[in-house]
């Protein structure tokens, strides 16, 4: 079995480089297309994808480009309406998009060993207080 993601990264988890096997991890499980990927499709079924394209996750990996973590997307490519709320005050709380994009990914005892990217169809604020937590004691 492949490691955990949680071994995968730095006890300072928000103040180091991101691990690259989070990308990997990303794409095998969720998806992980190109932002221009992404806008071809929004395009091909919204007239005006700009509003949508505002408010997507992007995370950017040196020397490839910029990518969307398909855990922001439901079947029909609308967005998550709870990762988007999660990540509006990820914005506020000026969490840059890769360090979220982690967040989402990493397990937690606080979640009993679940990962926010799991919880993200059941305890929206839950995870709203665990954001809130998280970032505001790294801060500190």
């Amino acid at each position: 079995m492949a490691a955990g993601i949680h071994e995968l990264v730095p006890a300072d988890l928000y103040h180091s480089p991101i691990p690259e096997q989070l990308w990997e991890r990303i794409r095998n499980e969720f998806q992980l297309p190109s932002l221009e990927q992404v806008r071809e499709r929004l395009s091909a079924i919204h007239e005006d994808p700009e509003p949508m394209m505002r408010q997507l996750v992007r995370v950017f990996i040196y020397d490839e480009g910029t990518y969307c973590p398909g855990f922001q997307f439901r079947p029909d490519l609308s967005l998550d309406p709870v990762v988007v709320g999660l990540f509006e005050r990820a914005m506020e709380l000026r969490i840059p998009h890769n360090y979220f994009a982690l967040w989402m990914m990493v397990p937690s005892p606080v979640l009993q060993g679940a990962r926010p990217v799991d919880l993200r169809r059941r305890s929206a604020s839950t995870l709203l207080a665990f954001l809130n937590r998280t970032f505001t004691n790294v801060g500190a």
